[in-house]
């Protein structure tokens, strides 16, 4: 039995494009809205519907959401429909042990690479994090600090898991700041600057200590969440 699709809040902050870049365009906002939490577990994409709201053909957006199912950020379903993936707890599970593995590799070769215009920038979007007014830039400015870090790895391999991890996690995090009465962003700010004490230290221990509990965080809460939340899509 084929689903209805659900209400898609996140197509709200999608804005028309571009013809000459389309795809790429369409993509992009995409992905930034699947990183920001724009989207709810078990929301379903018509292609037509995202077309019309972004002002492009269908042929664009399904070449989009095809590179975001291929990255497992989206999951393709009957009647060339995509969705975001249903929360599984295991899959949560999967995709934190992944996260710890990966980003806690950049951060290790990352260490030597951060100068002190690192550490100015990290400063600056922590403030930035801390006076953010909604999610959507609570969530830019926790990915710009965390890849300001990743990008001095220099790594070509790693860094596209990464982003892809990211784009799985989106739906999880949006669904932990659900379940608490305060936002995620306030225990955050304290590993934030636990992460930039270690950079400036040079303190590898102490920086996948601080990098693992900012990582969990939202994952931890929804350890304890209770069964409704699992396997089923909201509805607005």
């Amino acid at each position: 039995m084929s689903q209805d699709p659900v209400t898609l809040n996140g197509l709200s902050g999608l804005a028309p494009v571009a013809r000459e870049t389309a795809q790429d365009l369409v993509y992009s906002q995409l992905r930034r809205s699947l990183i920001c939490g724009g989207f709810d577990a078990g929301d379903v994409f018509k292609p037509a519907d995202v077309a019309k709201r972004m002002s492009v053909s269908s042929m664009p957006v399904r070449e989009a959401l095809a590179r975001l199912v291929s990255e497992r950020a989206l999951e393709a379903m009957p009647n060339r429909r995509v969705r975001v993936p249903l929360l599984n707890r295991d899959q949560m599970r999967r995709i934190l042990h992944a996260r710890k593995l990966i980003e806690g590799d950049l951060v290790k070769s990352a260490l030597n690479n951060i100068t002190a215009r690192d550490i100015t920038k990290m400063e600056l979007l922590t403030d930035e994090y801390e006076a953010a007014s909604n999610e959507t830039e609570v969530a830019l400015a926790n990915h710009a600090f965390h890849f300001t870090i990743y990008d001095q790895a220099q790594s070509q391999v790693l860094l596209p898991f990464a982003e892809s991890l990211w784009m799985q996690a989106g739906p999880y995090i949006r669904a932990a700041s659900r379940l608490v009465s305060t936002p995620l962003s306030t225990s955050a700010t304290k590993f934030h600057h636990e992460i930039i004490d270690a950079l400036r230290n040079k303190d590898g221990e102490a920086l996948l200590t601080a990098l693992y509990n900012d990582l969990s965080g939202p994952f931890d809460i929804l350890e304890h969440a209770p069964e409704p939340v699992w396997g089923k899509p909201h509805r607005a």
